[in-house]
Formats: C-alpha cells, structure tokens, sequence
C-alpha cells in the first residue's frame, strides 16, 4: 500500500486538475477574491496519522538530547565489536576506535596497535596499513554507503528535514522486548526506514530498512537494536548496538567510552597524511 501511496496522490491531482479543466469549458471561472485567494494558497494541513509520526520522531530527538544530539560535530567511540556468521560470534571480537566527524567523515582503527584502520571521506573509502591506502573492495565501500545512507543519525538529521519525506505512524510494536511506537519515513526515491521508539522514554530502541541486491534482485531486511543507553556531554548514547541481516545477528559492538565534540585532528581524515594514531592528537 505505501508503494502505491505516491501513484494514488498523483492520480488523484490529475483527476482533479481534469475534472477542473472541464468544469472550466462549461462554464467561466467565478472572479477571485481576496477570500478565495487566501484559501487557495494555503498548504492543506496535515493529516493525523502524519502529526502522530512527527510528533513521536521529534520526541525521540529529545529523548536524546534535543540541540546536544542535532549538534553533534565529532564523535570518538571505543569498544570491541563482533562478526557474527547465522546469529554465531567467530572469535574473540576485535578492539576498535572510531573517530566520526558530520555529515561524511569516519575513521575506524583496529587491532591493539591500531595499525589498521578503514577510512571513508564523502563517498570514497581507503584500507590502510603499513602498506599505505589503497581503494577498498567496491561491494565493501557500497555497504558501507548504504549503511550511513540509512543509518539512525542520518535519518534524525537529514531525512526528518525533507519535505519530500512522508511520515507514517504504523502503531504499537513490540521491538527488541519493548512496548515501542512504530513510525516509517519514506523518502521522494521510495527507499524507507522504520523506527521503533520506547513508549516510556521514547529514545529508539530499534530500526529496519530494507534493500534489493543488485546482483540476484533479492530484498535484504537489515536491523539494528539500540540498548544500554548513557549520558554523554547531554546527549544519551547507546552502548550495545546490534544488527541482524534478513533475520540472523550479524554484528555486535559494545562501546567502552563514547566523547562527543572534543575536536578532531584534520590528518586522520587525510588517507596520504601519514597520521598516526599513537602520538600525541593536534586537535581543532
């Protein structure tokens, strides 16, 4: 029904402006008052089901910490993630620092010595060693792209700010063991993301979206689960991040410390710079 949402409005208008032409042969338009002129430059209002959506999205971005969370411009997080193959951990996890400057940049760096580290700038993505950078695989610099297409923080920030995207209030859920609200936004290219926000403290506990794959046309599901929330600089951070891919756990990360706004140094983002994590940072 929602694929047909934007064909159903667009019909109805052509019906409208048709059934106006042809009221406009039979008969001359009546003059334009002021009155009418008024009325007919005046947006319809929404309607309630659109208010609910809005009114639950925007609760959610004070939930976590309203102008703290929205302004946001760096954002250093530690921890130990996990991939995980039919819902099962391979290994012991690896220890990961990753360093976020908005809308576009990340760094992510591996391994104790840190001497592993994947960045991505705008839409380009770097694998760099002791080797220097080289261009990542295209299917990893793709996944990565649509996981920050659709990911939470580009979606309170972003999509909720186009008036292109519709809002819809799907109800109570129940997500991740919690009675949620359920809200979808979709946006004018038809690609949509559900999110789940807690009844009680209205932060997300969960979000979907979904996926074709260009190769065999397959729709994927992807989840992510947002529990163990902290206070950080004002802003409530969630420090267990789960995601499932079509239904199975995939990945895991548990975050140690979590810094929001302490500035960044400029050369971890340059992937021929040299930069090297364990001296001294010259922040900004």
């Amino acid at each position: 029904m929602r694929r047909l949402l934007p064909i159903l409005v667009l019909l109805g208008s052509v019906w409208s402006h048709a059934a106006g032409q042809a009221q406009n042969v039979s008969a001359p338009a009546p003059p334009q008052t002021a009155s009418t002129a008024k009325t007919t430059s005046t947006a319809p209002p929404e309607d309630e089901n659109t208010r609910k959506a809005k009114e639950l999205v925007q609760q959610g971005i004070q939930a976590l910490g309203g102008p703290a969370y929205l302004n946001i411009r760096d954002r250093e997080q530690s921890g130990r993630g996990y991939v995980l193959h039919h819902g099962r951990q391979e290994g012991q996890g690896v220890l990961f620092w990753s360093f976020s400057q908005f809308p576009d940049k990340e760094r992510v760096e591996l391994t104790k010595e840190r001497d592993v580290a994947e960045l991505y700038v705008g839409d380009k993505g770097y694998e760099i060693t002791y080797k220097g950078a080289r261009p990542p695989e295209k299917k990893d610099l793709d996944d990565y792209l649509r996981q920050r297409h659709f990911s939470l923080d580009t979606v309170l920030r972003t999509w909720v700010n186009d008036p292109a995207v519709l809002f819809l209030f799907d109800g109570n859920a129940i997500a991740a063991e919690h009675s949620a609200l359920q809200v979808t936004l979709i946006n004018a290219k038809n690609e949509s993301v559900t999110l789940y926000f807690d009844a009680d403290t209205h932060l997300p506990v969960k979000k979907t979206f979904t996926w074709r794959d260009p190769v065999d046309r397959q729709k994927n599901v992807e989840e992510e689960i947002y529990d163990n929330y902290r206070q950080v600089s004002g802003v409530t951070v969630p420090y267990n991040v789960t995601r499932y891919f079509n239904g199975d756990m995939s990945h895991e990360r548990f975050f140690f410390n979590v810094t929001i706004n302490q500035g960044l140094d400029q050369a971890m983002f340059d992937p021929n710079s040299g930069y090297d994590p364990n001296k001294p940072a010259k922040k900004k």
